[in-house]
């Protein structure tokens, strides 16, 4: 990732988007194009702000009463918006997140902080999966954590193969999520009955 110092300008970034505009054969100064460069740099910094955060830090905080609650905790359908690093092309899909505390619980929106802090950068998929359930399991120090991810790659849907209606399915089992069957086997069952 870039240091600050390395980082474009704003000027720079529209700078590079009027050119590609001109490389696919528009004017980037006529009226309808006038204002892309500016809109695009923007869109960018949404698209891409996960970048500008930590999303272990949405964790930090836990709550500890919690009455020796230690069953599985799930997040189903948490949405998001990622791009492609091979095309920087959309991929739109849904999160799964699951975990067995030991003693101490994280607020359910902080998952799908942590889920979207990871999303709003370059990804893939396996990659994005594995970042989420390695975050949770580091700071939450679970007796096990659960992610799959299912998710549309427009990669693939509007360019390349042009293949519509495929989805990719991805997962990381870690701890007891991974090592006994019988919490593996309920983490899915939560996780399809969505």
């Amino acid at each position: 990732m870039p240091t600050v110092s390395q980082r474009p300008s704003q000027a720079e970034a529209e700078q590079a988007v009027a050119t590609l505009l001109r490389w696919a054969g528009d004017d980037p100064s006529r009226e309808g194009l006038r204002d892309t460069p500016t809109r695009v740099a923007r869109a960018f910094q949404d698209w891409f702000s996960g970048y500008q955060a930590d999303p272990a830090d949405y964790l930090r905080r836990t709550f500890e009463e919690v009455a020796g609650y230690d069953e599985m905790i799930v997040l189903r359908d948490i949405e998001f918006e990622s791009h492609c690093e091979h095309h920087l092309a959309p991929i739109i899909g849904r999160a799964h997140v699951g975990y067995l505390p030991v003693d101490k619980v994280v607020g359910i929106s902080k998952l799908a902080r942590v889920v979207d802090g990871f999303a709003r950068r370059l990804q893939v998929q396996e990659k994005m999966t594995a970042e989420i359930a390695n975050c949770i399991n580091d700071v939450l120090k679970p007796r096990g954590v659960g992610v799959v991810i299912e998710a549309v790659h427009q990669c693939m849907t509007t360019r390349g193969v042009h293949k519509r209606g495929v989805s990719m399915v991805t997962s990381t089992l870690l701890g007891s999520f991974r090592e006994d069957a019988r919490t593996r086997a309920e983490f899915l069952q939560f996780v399809r009955h969505g």
